[in-house]
């Protein structure tokens, strides 16, 4: 007999948004306690509605501050977090957009990325070409 299948780790996305709303509280709320926790005065609920939405997957940093403030085990955020960047971009193509499944945005480089720059293109970036 074949042993069933392990379940596969759910997607950071819901997740989050389950933990938050089992706990009665708004993304402004979440947000306000992250930056509680955290002493990151600049988190706002429009970055915890992109994780909810899966536009972004949040970081370490933010991954192991999502973990204490919704007090969940870090281990289930990391999995969710690898779930979600392995099934790829959820954006959805809206007017004006097309869908890019996989491609990085464009004049975003880093290591990893093609073209093997670093992000963004200040002075320093610009002295080292």
């Amino acid at each position: 007999m074949i042993p069933p299948a392990a379940p596969r780790p759910a997607q950071l996305g819901p997740l989050l948004a389950c933990c938050r709303l089992s706990r009665g509280w708004s993304q402004q709320r979440a947000a306000a306690e992250l930056c509680a926790a955290s002493g990151v005065p600049t988190l706002s609920r429009h970055e915890v509605s992109r994780w909810e939405r899966q536009r972004r997957v949040p970081g370490g940093f933010w991954l192991g501050w999502l973990a204490v403030v919704l007090d969940v085990p870090l281990v289930a955020l990391a999995e969710a977090a690898a779930a979600t960047r392995r099934a790829g971009s959820t954006r959805a193509a809206g007017p004006g957009r097309a869908a890019r499944v996989g491609t990085p945005p464009a004049g975003r480089t880093g290591p990893g990325r093609a073209g093997g720059t670093t992000r963004g293109g200040g002075a320093r970036a610009r002295a080292t070409r």
